[in-house]
């Protein structure tokens, strides 16, 4: 899907890899216990069907740090949360089971960005941190488009009351109650009041709950595998 002018994002799915059960099919993580040659020959699948030149994949680690990047990391990367790009046909990948991708683009100014914003990101305001990281090296929140991926809905991702209460003190919007009527945390309504609180006016939702989509990897429903959202510029 093109996000911008010479900006495009996708989101995978579990069909179409060559993981065994219990990571049938297409599992892109490759801290999960999944045989390495199979993520290695699912990762390289989905750049081959995207067209681009290499995908860059994080040591996600739930916590704020961001990190510029031309090429990927490599066999081990540093452990950052968020990383953004002005190479053109460098995907981003935001690895998730529940966790949405945040991926965001100046098209003006060429640059592209890409966050794993699960609960303790959006606690700590990692989408915040890539637009400032995005803006110190030239672009503008007010140029930008933003995508949040799948994830755990506000109306299923159940948590104990006082988490409840610490992540909506910090971010407010992401207070929720489950469609059983106990407390929740609605992640993506979070990162939307995050995003436009940082100045950028543009923010889609991919409106999938993870729990609820069974051609979605889920870490609450115990599925092993995870799914991708990717930016990357034409």
């Amino acid at each position: 899907m093109e996000l911008a002018p010479g900006v495009h994002v996708a989101v995978t799915d579990r069909h179409g890899g060559v993981s065994a059960p219990p990571y049938a099919t297409r599992n892109l993580g490759g801290l999960t216990g999944d045989d390495p040659a199979a993520v290695r020959a699912n990762r390289a699948g989905v750049a081959a069907e995207l067209g681009v030149r290499a995908i860059v994949f994080m040591r996600q680690v739930h916590g704020a740090g961001v990190a510029y990047v031309s090429e990927p990391f490599g066999d081990d990367p540093p452990p950052v949360d968020a990383v953004f790009t002005t190479e053109p046909r460098l995907a981003l990948a935001s690895l998730g089971a529940d966790c949405p991708a945040v991926l965001v683009a100046d098209p003006v100014a060429r640059m592209a960005g890409a966050a794993h914003s699960g609960r303790p990101g959006t606690e700590a305001g990692i989408s915040t941190a890539l637009v400032e990281a995005m803006a110190a090296k030239g672009a503008e929140p007010g140029r930008m488009v933003a995508f949040v991926g799948p994830g755990a809905c506000g109306r299923c991702y159940e948590v104990p009351a006082e988490l409840r209460d610490r992540v909506a003190a910090k971010v407010p919007p992401a207070r929720s109650t489950t469609s059983w009527d106990t407390p929740a945390l609605d992640l993506r309504a979070g990162i939307e009041a995050q995003l436009r609180d940082a100045g950028v006016p543009d923010v889609r939702h991919d409106a999938r709950c993870t729990i609820e989509s069974g051609e979605l990897y889920s870490y609450r429903r115990r599925d092993a595998g995870r799914f991708a959202g990717l930016i990357w510029l034409a």
